[in-house]
């Protein structure tokens, strides 16, 4: 069969679109999430892709169809596509635009040096460990109800925000944020900010006691640092459901949550999926 290819232009989103009162928040630009309008006759059947990596697909609040696409950090400005494919083979382009983004540096120091400059044996365990984090960030399961109003999963201050540059005890290297971290006393609670199943749990050298949480649809929530974990892999969560509590595990400077979300295999902006106003900043 001969696959068609058709393309077409979408409305470029500005900084500030939302879904309505929904969340996540819509924000196209490096770290952030941009939407593809489907429209109410698109099939949940079909597949749509960005970079090659599946895409989450949801009704919004008017019944319409939606894509929410996962942006890298490291995507340059300017115009993108996703592709739409359907059970025929037949395929359509989609475009969008992703407006750039400067993200401040900060200097860290970290008194454990090892977990700046590790050790031979220490750069080992984690090259075993980091296939085991790279397949549960990929992990993809089919859930058409999936939950992205988030809460927030620990009660604290945000004290290192998604994105920043950050420089380890002076070292020329830079290093990006990946994650939201949410400063607590060491045995604060740590709860599930949305439905989902736990995918894994382990300790890792940088991330240390560290929890994985499927969403659905390649929806993936990753909570490192923890100093007592209270779930296991295969367990089915409700929203605020206690997984953990904060700790001072792996690379730390203080006890802490380092909250990741990662969609279609793309770590955002964690706050993207928070109503800010029933969140203590």
């Amino acid at each position: 069969m001969i696959k068609k290819l058709f393309i077409a232009t979408l409305f470029t989103f500005t900084s500030s679109h939302l879904i309505a009162a929904a969340y996540p928040t819509i924000n196209p630009v490096p770290g952030g999430i941009a939407t593809i309008d489907l429209g109410s006759e698109f099939k949940p059947s079909t597949k749509v892709y960005f970079q090659k990596k599946r895409v989450l697909i949801k009704r919004d609040e008017n019944n319409a169809w939606q894509a929410l696409v996962g942006l890298p950090l490291k995507i340059k400005p300017g115009n993108h596509k996703v592709t739409i494919v359907k059970n025929n083979g037949t395929k359509s382009i989609r475009t969008f635009a992703v407006a750039d983004k400067d993200y401040e540096t900060r200097h860290i120091t970290i008194k454990n040096k090892r977990m700046v400059s590790p050790t031979k044996k220490d750069i080992d365990r984690h090259y075993k460990e980091k296939p085991l984090i790279v397949a549960a960030l990929k992990k993809w399961s089919d859930n058409n109800n999936v939950q992205t109003d988030f809460t927030s999963p620990v009660k604290g201050r945000f004290s290192s925000i998604f994105g920043l540059k950050r420089i380890y005890n002076n070292q020329k290297r830079i290093r990006r944020h990946t994650g939201l971290d949410i400063a607590a006393p060491q045995g604060t609670s740590i709860t599930s900010p949305a439905k989902g199943t736990v995918i894994r749990t382990g300790s890792y050298f940088f991330t240390g006691n560290t929890v994985f949480i499927d969403h659905g649809q390649g929806l993936i929530t990753m909570y490192c640092h923890l100093n007592k974990t209270d779930v296991k892999a295969g367990q089915q969560l409700e929203q605020g459901q206690k997984i953990g509590t904060v700790g001072m595990t792996g690379r730390v400077s203080g006890p802490h949550l380092h909250w990741v979300v990662s969609l279609n295999n793309t770590k955002v902006d964690p706050k993207l999926f928070l109503n800010l106003n029933d969140t203590k900043k």
